[in-house]
Protein backbone atom coordinates (compact mmCIF):
# COMPACT_ATOMS: atom_id res chain seq x y z
CA UNK A 1 0.00 0.00 0.00
CA UNK A 2 1.47 3.37 -1.02
CA UNK A 3 1.82 5.97 1.72
CA UNK A 4 3.80 9.16 2.16
CA UNK A 5 4.32 11.40 5.18
CA UNK A 6 5.08 15.07 4.69
CA UNK A 7 5.80 18.04 6.94
CA UNK A 8 5.28 21.70 6.13
CA UNK A 9 4.29 25.02 7.69
CA UNK A 10 0.57 24.32 7.28
CA UNK A 11 -1.57 21.22 6.79
CA UNK A 12 -2.52 22.35 3.27
CA UNK A 13 1.12 22.78 2.24
CA UNK A 14 1.99 19.36 3.68
CA UNK A 15 -0.87 17.73 1.75
CA UNK A 16 0.18 19.40 -1.50
CA UNK A 17 3.77 18.26 -0.96
CA UNK A 18 2.67 14.67 -0.38
CA UNK A 19 0.37 14.73 -3.42
CA UNK A 20 3.26 15.89 -5.59
CA UNK A 21 5.52 13.12 -4.30
CA UNK A 22 2.85 10.49 -4.88
CA UNK A 23 1.85 11.92 -8.25
CA UNK A 24 -1.80 11.75 -7.20
CA UNK A 25 -4.82 14.04 -6.87
CA UNK A 26 -6.77 14.77 -3.69
CA UNK A 27 -9.54 12.37 -4.69
CA UNK A 28 -7.13 9.44 -5.01
CA UNK A 29 -5.86 9.43 -1.42
CA UNK A 30 -6.93 9.03 2.20
CA UNK A 31 -5.56 11.82 4.40
CA UNK A 32 -4.51 11.48 8.03
CA UNK A 33 -3.47 14.64 9.86
CA UNK A 34 -0.83 13.57 12.36
CA UNK A 35 -0.20 17.08 13.68
CA UNK A 36 -1.82 20.38 12.69
CA UNK A 37 1.28 22.38 13.56
CA UNK A 38 1.71 25.27 15.97
CA UNK A 39 3.33 28.68 15.72
CA UNK A 40 4.94 28.64 19.16
CA UNK A 41 5.83 31.63 21.31
CA UNK A 42 6.10 34.82 19.25
CA UNK A 43 5.90 32.63 16.18
CA UNK A 44 9.39 31.22 16.74
CA UNK A 45 10.02 29.42 20.05
CA UNK A 46 8.49 25.97 20.28
CA UNK A 47 6.94 26.10 16.81
CA UNK A 48 6.02 22.80 15.22
CA UNK A 49 5.35 21.95 11.60
CA UNK A 50 2.16 20.32 10.41
CA UNK A 51 2.50 16.63 9.54
CA UNK A 52 0.18 14.51 7.38
CA UNK A 53 0.11 10.97 6.08
CA UNK A 54 -1.42 10.25 2.66
CA UNK A 55 -2.38 6.77 1.53
CA UNK A 56 -3.39 5.85 -2.01
CA UNK A 57 -6.90 4.42 -2.01
CA UNK A 58 -7.10 0.76 -3.00
CA UNK A 59 -9.81 -0.31 -5.44
CA UNK A 60 -10.79 -3.89 -4.57
CA UNK A 61 -12.64 -4.44 -7.82
CA UNK A 62 -10.38 -3.11 -10.53
CA UNK A 63 -11.63 -5.21 -13.47
CA UNK A 64 -15.22 -4.09 -12.84
CA UNK A 65 -14.14 -0.49 -12.40
CA UNK A 66 -12.22 -0.61 -15.65
CA UNK A 67 -15.16 -2.21 -17.41
CA UNK A 68 -17.52 0.56 -16.25
CA UNK A 69 -15.19 3.40 -17.22
CA UNK A 70 -14.23 2.17 -20.64
CA UNK A 71 -17.55 0.73 -21.73
CA UNK A 72 -18.97 4.16 -20.94
CA UNK A 73 -16.20 5.75 -23.02
CA UNK A 74 -16.88 3.29 -25.82
CA UNK A 75 -20.55 4.25 -25.80
CA UNK A 76 -19.68 7.93 -26.17
CA UNK A 77 -17.28 7.15 -29.01
CA UNK A 78 -19.98 5.17 -30.83
CA UNK A 79 -22.36 8.11 -30.58
CA UNK A 80 -19.73 10.41 -32.08
CA UNK A 81 -18.98 7.93 -34.86
CA UNK A 82 -22.67 7.65 -35.72
CA UNK A 83 -22.94 11.41 -35.93
CA UNK A 84 -19.95 11.59 -38.27
CA UNK A 85 -21.16 8.79 -40.45
CA UNK A 86 -24.62 10.25 -41.15
CA UNK A 87 -25.13 10.37 -44.92
CA UNK A 88 -24.99 13.77 -46.55
CA UNK A 89 -27.50 14.37 -49.27
CA UNK A 90 -25.82 15.80 -52.32
CA UNK A 91 -27.72 18.05 -54.70
CA UNK A 92 -28.25 16.74 -58.20
CA UNK A 93 -25.40 17.68 -60.46
CA UNK A 94 -26.08 19.46 -63.69
CA UNK A 95 -24.56 17.89 -66.81
CA UNK A 96 -22.59 21.01 -67.71
CA UNK A 97 -21.02 21.32 -64.27
CA UNK A 98 -20.29 17.60 -64.15
CA UNK A 99 -18.34 17.68 -67.38
CA UNK A 100 -16.18 20.52 -66.03
CA UNK A 101 -15.59 19.13 -62.53
CA UNK A 102 -14.99 15.53 -63.51
CA UNK A 103 -11.20 15.83 -64.17
CA UNK A 104 -10.75 17.67 -60.85
CA UNK A 105 -12.81 15.13 -58.95
CA UNK A 106 -10.86 12.30 -60.57
CA UNK A 107 -7.52 13.77 -59.47
CA UNK A 108 -8.82 14.38 -55.94
CA UNK A 109 -10.13 10.82 -55.67
CA UNK A 110 -6.81 9.44 -56.89
CA UNK A 111 -4.85 11.54 -54.38
CA UNK A 112 -7.22 10.53 -51.59
CA UNK A 113 -6.88 6.86 -52.52
CA UNK A 114 -3.09 7.15 -52.39
CA UNK A 115 -3.21 8.82 -48.96
CA UNK A 116 -5.60 6.17 -47.65
CA UNK A 117 -3.38 3.39 -49.01
CA UNK A 118 -0.32 4.94 -47.36
CA UNK A 119 -2.10 5.34 -44.02
CA UNK A 120 -3.41 1.77 -44.17
CA UNK A 121 0.11 0.50 -44.88
CA UNK A 122 1.46 2.43 -41.89
CA UNK A 123 -1.28 1.14 -39.60
CA UNK A 124 -0.74 -2.39 -40.85
CA UNK A 125 2.97 -2.14 -40.07
CA UNK A 126 2.16 -1.07 -36.51
CA UNK A 127 -0.42 -3.81 -36.10
CA UNK A 128 2.02 -6.50 -37.23
CA UNK A 129 4.43 -5.70 -34.40
CA UNK A 130 3.35 -8.24 -31.76
CA UNK A 131 4.00 -7.34 -28.16
CA UNK A 132 6.53 -9.36 -26.19
CA UNK A 133 4.62 -11.20 -23.47
CA UNK A 134 6.08 -10.26 -20.11
CA UNK A 135 6.33 -12.43 -17.01
CA UNK A 136 2.87 -12.29 -15.44
CA UNK A 137 4.42 -11.91 -11.97
CA UNK A 138 6.56 -8.90 -12.94
CA UNK A 139 5.23 -5.32 -12.67
CA UNK A 140 5.35 -4.87 -16.45
CA UNK A 141 3.64 -8.23 -16.91
CA UNK A 142 0.86 -7.33 -14.46
CA UNK A 143 0.27 -4.06 -16.31
CA UNK A 144 0.28 -5.78 -19.69
CA UNK A 145 -2.16 -8.53 -18.68
CA UNK A 146 -4.55 -6.03 -17.07
CA UNK A 147 -4.56 -3.74 -20.10
CA UNK A 148 -4.96 -6.62 -22.53
CA UNK A 149 -8.12 -7.60 -20.66
CA UNK A 150 -9.47 -4.05 -20.63
CA UNK A 151 -8.83 -3.38 -24.32
CA UNK A 152 -10.42 -6.73 -25.17
CA UNK A 153 -13.55 -5.68 -23.27
CA UNK A 154 -13.54 -2.49 -25.33
CA UNK A 155 -13.43 -4.49 -28.54
CA UNK A 156 -10.13 -2.95 -29.65
CA UNK A 157 -7.51 -4.81 -31.66
CA UNK A 158 -4.38 -3.36 -30.08
CA UNK A 159 -1.06 -4.73 -28.91
CA UNK A 160 0.12 -3.73 -25.44
CA UNK A 161 3.87 -3.10 -25.27
CA UNK A 162 5.05 -2.97 -21.66
CA UNK A 163 8.60 -2.21 -20.54
CA UNK A 164 10.41 -1.33 -17.32
CA UNK A 165 13.24 1.18 -17.15
CA UNK A 166 16.38 1.26 -15.00
CA UNK A 167 14.54 3.13 -12.25
CA UNK A 168 11.99 0.33 -12.04
CA UNK A 169 9.08 2.30 -13.50
CA UNK A 170 6.67 0.75 -16.02
CA UNK A 171 5.96 2.33 -19.41
CA UNK A 172 3.15 1.05 -21.65
CA UNK A 173 2.52 1.93 -25.30
CA UNK A 174 -0.50 0.88 -27.36
CA UNK A 175 -0.32 0.01 -31.06
CA UNK A 176 -3.03 -1.04 -33.49
CA UNK A 177 -6.58 0.22 -33.96
CA UNK A 178 -7.23 3.98 -34.11
CA UNK A 179 -6.70 4.85 -30.48
CA UNK A 180 -8.71 8.02 -29.94
CA UNK A 181 -11.03 6.06 -27.67
CA UNK A 182 -8.06 5.14 -25.45
CA UNK A 183 -7.02 8.77 -25.14
CA UNK A 184 -10.38 10.44 -24.61
CA UNK A 185 -11.05 14.14 -24.20
CA UNK A 186 -7.74 15.81 -23.28
CA UNK A 187 -6.37 12.45 -22.19
CA UNK A 188 -9.00 11.83 -19.51
CA UNK A 189 -9.61 8.21 -20.53
CA UNK A 190 -5.88 7.50 -20.81
CA UNK A 191 -5.33 9.04 -17.36
CA UNK A 192 -8.14 6.96 -15.85
CA UNK A 193 -6.70 3.79 -17.36
CA UNK A 194 -3.24 4.75 -16.12
CA UNK A 195 -4.59 5.25 -12.60
CA UNK A 196 -6.33 1.85 -12.56
CA UNK A 197 -3.23 0.13 -13.93
CA UNK A 198 -1.07 1.80 -11.29
CA UNK A 199 -3.35 0.49 -8.54
CA UNK A 200 -3.18 -2.99 -10.01
CA UNK A 201 0.62 -2.96 -10.27
CA UNK A 202 1.17 -1.53 -6.78
CA UNK A 203 -1.42 -3.65 -5.00
CA UNK A 204 0.20 -5.24 -1.98
CA UNK A 205 3.67 -3.92 -2.85
CA UNK A 206 5.92 -2.00 -0.48
CA UNK A 207 7.91 0.01 -3.04
CA UNK A 208 5.91 2.32 -5.27
CA UNK A 209 6.26 1.72 -9.02
CA UNK A 210 5.29 4.57 -11.32
CA UNK A 211 3.19 3.51 -14.31
CA UNK A 212 2.91 5.61 -17.48
CA UNK A 213 0.60 4.90 -20.41
CA UNK A 214 0.93 6.43 -23.87
CA UNK A 215 -0.91 6.11 -27.15
CA UNK A 216 0.05 7.59 -30.52
CA UNK A 217 2.62 9.84 -28.82
CA UNK A 218 -0.14 11.68 -26.95
CA UNK A 219 1.92 12.47 -23.84
CA UNK A 220 4.64 14.29 -25.77
CA UNK A 221 2.07 16.16 -27.87
CA UNK A 222 0.12 17.22 -24.79
CA UNK A 223 3.25 18.35 -22.99
CA UNK A 224 4.31 20.42 -26.00
CA UNK A 225 0.84 21.95 -26.18
CA UNK A 226 0.93 22.86 -22.47
CA UNK A 227 4.36 24.46 -22.78
CA UNK A 228 3.22 26.59 -25.70
CA UNK A 229 0.10 27.55 -23.75
CA UNK A 230 2.21 28.50 -20.73
CA UNK A 231 4.49 30.79 -22.74
CA UNK A 232 1.58 32.38 -24.58
CA UNK A 233 -0.35 33.11 -21.39
CA UNK A 234 2.81 34.37 -19.67
CA UNK A 235 3.29 36.90 -22.46
CA UNK A 236 -0.33 37.97 -22.06
CA UNK A 237 0.11 38.43 -18.30
CA UNK A 238 3.23 40.57 -18.81
CA UNK A 239 1.65 42.61 -21.57
CA UNK A 240 -1.65 43.34 -19.79
CA UNK A 241 -0.18 43.42 -16.26
CA UNK A 242 -3.11 41.25 -15.18
CA UNK A 243 -3.34 37.76 -13.76
CA UNK A 244 -4.25 34.98 -16.19
CA UNK A 245 -6.16 31.94 -14.90
CA UNK A 246 -5.87 28.66 -16.79
CA UNK A 247 -8.47 25.91 -16.95
CA UNK A 248 -8.44 23.23 -14.21
CA UNK A 249 -5.66 20.67 -14.68
CA UNK A 250 -4.46 17.57 -12.91
CA UNK A 251 -1.26 17.72 -10.77
CA UNK A 252 0.91 16.32 -13.58
CA UNK A 253 -0.16 18.99 -16.08
CA UNK A 254 0.13 21.77 -13.51
CA UNK A 255 3.72 20.74 -12.83
CA UNK A 256 4.49 21.10 -16.54
CA UNK A 257 3.17 24.69 -16.49
CA UNK A 258 5.10 25.52 -13.30
CA UNK A 259 8.32 24.02 -14.66
CA UNK A 260 8.00 25.80 -18.00
CA UNK A 261 7.61 29.23 -16.41
CA UNK A 262 9.78 28.91 -13.31
CA UNK A 263 12.72 30.65 -15.03
CA UNK A 264 10.68 33.11 -17.09
CA UNK A 265 11.29 36.65 -15.87
CA UNK A 266 8.35 38.89 -15.06
CA UNK A 267 5.80 36.24 -14.12
CA UNK A 268 5.10 33.90 -11.22
CA UNK A 269 2.81 30.89 -11.14
CA UNK A 270 0.77 29.42 -8.31
CA UNK A 271 -2.26 27.16 -7.95
CA UNK A 272 -5.62 27.88 -6.38
CA UNK A 273 -8.85 25.99 -5.76
CA UNK A 274 -9.57 22.42 -4.73
CA UNK A 275 -9.27 19.21 -6.72
CA UNK A 276 -10.51 18.40 -9.29
CA UNK A 277 -11.01 22.09 -10.12
CA UNK A 278 -7.58 23.28 -9.02
CA UNK A 279 -6.11 25.66 -11.58
CA UNK A 280 -2.94 27.64 -12.25
CA UNK A 281 -2.74 31.41 -12.04
CA UNK A 282 -0.01 33.22 -13.97
CA UNK A 283 0.69 36.55 -12.31
CA UNK A 284 2.94 39.45 -13.35
CA UNK A 285 3.42 40.21 -9.66
CA UNK A 286 6.43 38.92 -7.76
CA UNK A 287 6.46 36.94 -4.56
CA UNK A 288 3.65 34.47 -5.27
CA UNK A 289 4.36 30.93 -4.22
CA UNK A 290 4.58 27.96 -6.57
CA UNK A 291 2.91 24.70 -5.50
Amino acid sequence: MRTYEAEARTVEEAINLALEKLGASIGEVDIQVIHEGSKGLFGFFGSRQAKVKLTIKQDENLPDAARAIFIDALGNEDEQAEAVEEPIQKPAEKPAVKSIEKPVEKREKKAKAQRTKKQSKTQKTEETQPAVQRDIDSPEGIAQAFLQEVTKLMGLDVSVHSTRNEEGNVHVVFQGDPQGILIGRRGETLDALQYLTSLQVNRGGEDYIRVTLDSEGYRAKREDSLRRLANRMANRAKKTRRRVKLEPMNPYERRIIHTTLQKVEGVTTYSEGEEPYRKIVISPDEGAKKD
